[in-house]
């Protein structure tokens, strides 16, 4: 015999409840994820750049943004991961810039344009709008894991690849006195301390840096 805990009675099923066919109803919390993750990266570049990494709590990164203290974590596991995914947009925004630059280099002039084309978007990168990201992860990135660490090397390694052609070009032309590689590291290391001491209000131009660069770096066949 069966029994009433074996088959639900006709007048049960009718009761329950049907479910929704499909994907549920995201809230409005949940539809703003993305808009939210973006207000977080953009607070923490700030942040970091100017109290570091360390003296940084995501108390302080949710306050920027209006949100609780506890809800940076629904968006990263970690401050360390909030962090890398500072670089990681600093990076991305950084190659894209670069790879939509015009860079010729079939003709001495054109190598020397394309040179300062290169240094004056990288300028740009490190003083113009948007400007907090890539200072971070010139003086921060000692507090990613190696994963990470890793994971942004690979972008800058892209990133300063295209300016090895611009560089070999302007060396067989004799506008670069130095070793292709060496020249690389020192231009490199010369324009990124300009993110500690640049001032728009008390400085040069980026226009102006640019030219200034230029003049310390290449040869130019005008001189």
């Amino acid at each position: 015999m069966t029994t009433a805990l074996q088959r639900p009675s006709t007048s049960s099923i009718a009761l329950t409840p049907k479910r929704p066919r499909g994907r549920p109803r995201k809230t409005l919390d949940e539809r703003d994820d993305g808009n939210r993750r973006v207000a977080l990266i953009g607070a923490a570049a700030k942040l970091f750049r100017r109290k570091g990494f360390h003296a940084t709590t995501t108390r302080d990164i949710a306050a920027a943004v209006d949100m609780h203290s506890g809800s940076p974590f629904y968006h990263f596991k970690t401050k360390e991961a909030l962090l890398h995914a500072v670089m990681d947009e600093g990076m991305q925004n950084a190659l894209a810039q670069q790879a939509a630059l015009p860079l010729q280099t079939d003709r001495a002039e054109h190598a020397e344009h394309a040179l300062s084309l290169l240094i004056r978007n990288h300028f740009g990168v490190l003083l113009g709008a948007r400007s907090d990201f890539i200072p971070v992860m010139l003086y921060e990135w000692r507090c990613l894991n190696t994963r990470q660490r890793n994971a942004v090397k690979r972008q800058q390694c892209a990133y300063e690849a295209m300016w090895l052609p611009v560089l070999r070009a302007l060396y067989d032309n004799g506008q670069l006195r130095a070793d292709v590689h060496l020249a690389r590291l020192l231009i490199f290391g010369a324009l990124n301390w300009s993110a500690q001491w640049y001032s728009a209000r008390k400085a040069a131009s980026l226009d102006e840096l640019t030219s200034a660069a230029m003049a310390l770096f290449i040869h130019s066949e005008a001189g």
